[in-house]
This record gives C-alpha cells, structure tokens and sequence, in this order.
C-alpha cells in the first residue's frame, strides 16, 4: 500500500497536501542488515535477530530457520503489501469502537 493509500483508508476524505521529499528523509529502510541476518531467523510472520546473551536460548524458536548468507530485507523488497481493507481490520476501522474518541484533561497541579 502507497501512502496515499494508506491516508484514504485511515482518513478517507481527508485533504492532502503534496509537499515532495523533505532533506535527509529516506524512501526506504534496510530492515534487516546482511549483519544481522547472520544472527537471525526466520518464522511463519516474523524475522527474530537473536541476542547474544547467555540466557537465550536458539531451541525456542523451533519452527525458525536461519536466513541464507547475503540476506538483505528492505522496505522496497517487501513480498506482502497491506490491503485497505487489512489496513481497516488493524487499526479497528469499520467497528463501533472506532468511533468513539477519547477525550483526556490534564489534571491540575493542586489537585
């Protein structure tokens, strides 16, 4: 999902303006390094980089498997994209409880 689309599915309606790349602002993120994927691994959803501390242990994670040498995982590289409509079911759009706004006062200092 590109940013506007994702705007339209949290706001839809909402104005937009377009303000192009601002200075230092980056299009994509490394995610997982060739560094860190040495230490990683791999489940059904997630990527797991292990700590190298003596109190984990690798046998948790017995349906993880080690990425391949050179693995580099990057925003731009991404296989699954949100759909709206997995966006909405996230963030609760669609339900009665996401109406609903909360409202919190700052307390006083002398209260």
């Amino acid at each position: 999902m590109i940013l506007l689309e994702m705007a339209e599915a949290v706001a839809p309606g909402c104005d937009i303006d377009y303000i192009g790349i601002r200075a230092g602002e980056k299009l994509q993120e490394v995610l997982v390094s060739e560094d860190e994927a040495r230490q990683a691994l791999e489940t059904e959803d997630m990527f797991v980089i292990q700590p190298a501390h003596s109190w984990w242990r690798r046998e948790n994670w017995h349906d993880a498997r080690p990425l391949p040498d050179g693995f580099r995982y990057t925003s731009d590289s991404n296989p699954h994209w949100l759909t709206r409509e997995e966006l909405q079911e996230l963030i609760g759009g669609g339900s009665p409880e996401s109406e609903k706004v909360m409202i919190l006062q700052p307390q006083s200092a002398t209260a």
